[in-house]
């Protein structure tokens, strides 16, 4: 260090928290540092670090963003009277400037450094920046680090930083360390709300608000928006305001990027239009008001359908702290939030952790690279297994795992890559002549949507890069990703290509988004098409590749039903046929089709859930055909068998005696349906269409259910009938809520007891010689001794031929009239 640097000097509030810092270092051990937003602490930290008499190799700090650790160094430098790549260096993707003693890198240069070389040798401190972000890679790197630590290294020290963190559950993952505070803010922040919810769209909103700030407090104007579509549209709403508009967000070039931190002219003021890249580690020169639209976009990954997308979510509490002490790192300042104090009760205190959204694809390499399952490894928050697993999936696709799960050396070559495992697989598997065209999809893809508006075609996206300048307002995220992809073709010994067949490139990447066109169109006239992965996708009618037969869809919405295609490449069936032969094979298929309502046998050509081909099987095996035609008894439902009411009964008798304790199999519809492969499946031979069931006698299979002890019992508990006093056989009814039985009054006359069966009371329809109900009752004797005067009188005039006793129990039970003469 060529001059002494004194932190307390700087004034900045961070400082008071340096010797707490120090001592807990200074044993050994790790630490968790708070301070609040403008607090210093990413700047005084390591610097104060360098005069401790341990720290005689490198400190390394690691932050989020690309930008921010620029600018950290910078600042560092600037306090030590030198120029980047002295003292204080930094190493992001794509550049880097060593330094002698301290280093600004991004989370995945450590990742790296650690695969290579686990000890960390020559490194004595690690610093983990805004560690409140919950990245993938800072959780992974704080893992790893922890881990390292532990086996080889117990003299490293880690510091782990945070303004909004929560740091009781990272000082426990530490073991134990110590939590040393900073508190105060470097100038006060006035913070207003609206008096009423935003109407209209919030770019408006904020170009709006941003106007009013010109006019009503002092200083330049930091925007938040989402991202870089509202950042572009707030920036044209702002055309012709008295200052200067800077936007602010990940696709721009590190020129206009320095350009938004940079002071404006004297004499002028800036608007700042920023996405999240601005909420930490950043101070935006001149700032002394921030306008915050209240929303976040943050990438969501479904591992069912294998697809991430970006959705605009509302901010969290602690994001929004961290958004308005920017407007205090210079001057008191001002805070405008575009939401109502009310509103502000409803958000999240965080935000979830990027392990527990996040496609863990990269994750799932790095630990199969450390030789490590997610619970080897001490992880703030560990990974969710559906994901990992639908993760560890695409990696065996991209040949990185073998049918172990072990790395292979493909794989190894993808971990080393500086890019999403899909795309270093493409970039490491394309033909040498063709990796110029790789280097620039891949730097198309990692960059999402440069707001082109060019529609789905990668071809048309290509044309931008190659000719960014026609662009208009995205000109400059194309000039951005142009710079990638050269330097990802220069990595690989070649030049970038703007122009060439996207789709076989693509395809290597993404061999689960391979979309067949599906017969007919949407409600919209949509080009709908369905995903080797097995989930659907759809395109626009009007888009220039919905005519196309195949295509690789790369980017699609992530809506569950049916997602839109973003970004997409045309694609041969012949081209599909040579790039994934290996993974292409005939399969034989019985299925039930339920448009049909027959099953179809067929052999198809598939890949995952394509059928690219098919023809008819013929001799396919019987119990295949009937497995199939169960699936399609299932989708038809129990009604369609043809139901017989001798069926009906028997299945009520079961039922009614499994209930008081009978050993019989279930008969109800749920167990019924449940148990089809058993009771009914081979007796299907023959049946291959929904009308082939009612050749079927469904009593002789329910019957062939219960075995012979089975049957004694149901007989027992429910028996078939009841015998009433003349010999008859009245048939019980155990459909309802009491088994019943319905008889002719005079077929009971001389019974004085209630008719049962089983040991329980039937519930008796008594019915006149017509066979029409005269009285249903509970009771018989107290009928014979009450009710049947009244009926006696009412039916002996409408049924003079039949006998009416005056006492019925004295009378001889029949169904007869009386006789003759």
């Amino acid at each position: 260090m060529t001059a002494p640097f004194d932190p307390a000097a700087t004034g900045l509030p961070a400082a008071e928290a340096l010797p707490a810092l120090l001592a807990a270092l200074a044993g050994g051990g790790c630490v968790v540092l708070t301070a609040p937003p403008g607090a210093g602490k990413t700047t005084l930290v390591p610097l104060a670090l360098l005069g401790a008499e341990w720290a005689n190799g490198k400190i390394l700090m690691l932050e989020p963003r690309r930008l921010a650790a620029r600018a950290a160094a910078e600042r560092m430098a600037a306090l030590l009277g030198e120029a980047v790549g002295e003292t204080v260096g930094y190493r992001v993707r794509g550049e880097s400037r060593p330094g002698a003693r301290i280093e600004v890198l991004t989370e995945g240069i450590l990742t790296r450094m650690i695969q290579s070389d686990p000890a960390l040798d020559g490194v004595s401190a690690l610093i983990f920046d805004e560690f409140h972000e919950r990245s993938l890679h800072a959780d992974l790197g704080l893992a790893l680090a922890w881990e390292a630590r532990g086996a080889l290294r117990p003299d490293l020290r880690i510091v782990v930083m945070s303004a909004t963190l929560d740091a009781g559950p990272v000082a426990a993952l530490l073991g134990g360390a110590p939590v040393v505070s900073a508190s105060g803010r470097v100038f006060p922040v006035e913070t207003r709300w609206l008096e009423a919810p935003v109407q209209r769209r919030i770019e408006d909103e904020a170009a709006a608000a941003a106007r009013r700030a010109l006019d009503e407090a002092e200083g330049d104007v930091l925007v938040f928006l989402p991202g870089a579509r509202e950042i572009g549209r707030a920036a044209r709403l702002l055309e012709g305001a008295t200052a200067d508009i800077r936007p602010l967000h990940g696709a721009l070039g590190l020129r206009a990027q320095r350009a938004a931190l940079a002071p404006a002219p004297e004499g002028r003021r800036k608007i700042v239009l920023a996405s999240a890249i601005a909420e930490t580690s950043l101070t935006v020169e001149g700032v002394r008001v921030v306008i915050d639209a209240g929303l976040a976009r943050r990438a969501r990954f479904d591992p069912g359908a294998g697809m991430a997308r970006l959705v605009t979510e509302r901010a969290t509490k602690a994001e929004a702290e961290q958004r308005r002490g920017r407007a205090g790192r210079l001057a008191p300042g001002l805070c405008l939030r575009l939401w109502t104090r009310g509103e502000e009760g409803a958000m999240a205190e965080f935000a979830p952790p990027e392990i527990m959204v996040a496609d863990l694809a990269p994750l799932a390499l790095e630990l199969a690279n450390w030789g490590a399952a997610p619970g080897d490894l001490a992880f703030l928050t560990p990974p969710p297994a559906g994901a990992m697993a639908a993760a560890r999936g695409l990696l065996a696709a991209l040949w990185a795992l073998d049918s172990a799960g072990r790395i292979t050396a493909h794989g190894r070559a993808l971990a080393a890559a500086p890019t999403h495992p899909r795309l270093a697989h493409m970039l490491l598997s394309a033909p040498e002549s063709e990796r110029g065209l790789a280097a620039a999809l891949a730097a198309l893809v990692e960059a999402r949507d440069p707001m082109m508006g060019a529609g789905a075609d990668a071809a048309l996206w290509l044309a931008g890069l190659a000719t960014p300048e026609r662009a208009g307002p995205a000109a400059g995220a194309l000039r951005a990703i142009r710079a990638e992809a050269e330097r990802l073709a220069r990595r690989h010994h070649t030049r970038a290509a703007w122009r060439g067949a996207a789709g076989p490139l693509l395809a290597r990447a993404f061999p689960d988004r391979i979309a067949m066109r599906r017969p007919g169109a949407g409600a919209r006239g949509e080009a709908r098409y369905l995903l080797s992965g097995g989930k659907g996708a759809f395109l626009p009618a009007d888009d220039a590749l919905a005519g196309e037969a195949f295509l690789v869809a790369v980017d699609l919405d992530g809506d569950a039903t049916e997602a839109r295609i973003r970004l997409a490449a045309s694609i041969g069936r012949g081209e599909i046929g040579w790039i994934f032969d290996e993974r292409i094979a005939w399969r034989e298929e019985c299925r039930w089709s339920r448009r049909e309502r027959r099953v179809i046998a067929r052999r198809r050509l598939r890949l995952g859930a394509l059928a690219l081909e098919e023809r008819p099987w013929r001799g396919a095996p019987e119990a295949e055909l009937a497995a199939a035609m169960i699936e399609g008894l299932r989708d038809l439902g129990l009604d369609a068998l043809p139901w017989s009411d001798g069926a009906r009964r028997l299945t009520a008798r079961v039922e009614w005696a499994r209930a008081r304790g009978a050993a019989a199999p279930a008969m109800s519809a749920a167990a019924l349906e449940a148990e089809l492969e058993d009771w009914i499946g081979p007796y299907l031979g023959g049946c291959r269409r929904a009308e082939d069931l009612a050749k079927l006698d469904l009593l002789a299979l329910l019957n062939a259910r219960l075995d012979h002890d089975g049957r004694r019992e149901v007989d027992r508990v429910a028996p078939e009938a009841f015998i009433a006093p003349d010999g008859g056989a009245c048939r019980i009814d155990y459909e309802g809520a009491q088994p019943s039985i319905a008889v002719r009054l005079q077929a009971l006359f001389g019974l004085d007891r209630h008719p049962a069966a089983g040991g329980e009371a039937l519930s008796v329809v008594l019915l006149s010689p017509a066979g029409r109900p005269v009285q249903v009752t509970a009771d018989l004797p107290g009928f014979w001794r009450s009710s049947y005067a009244d009926v006696r009188k009412e039916m002996r005039g409408r049924y003079p031929k039949h006998p009416w006793p005056e006492d019925p129990l004295a009378a001889a039970p029949t169904r007869r009239a009386k006789p003759r003469g």
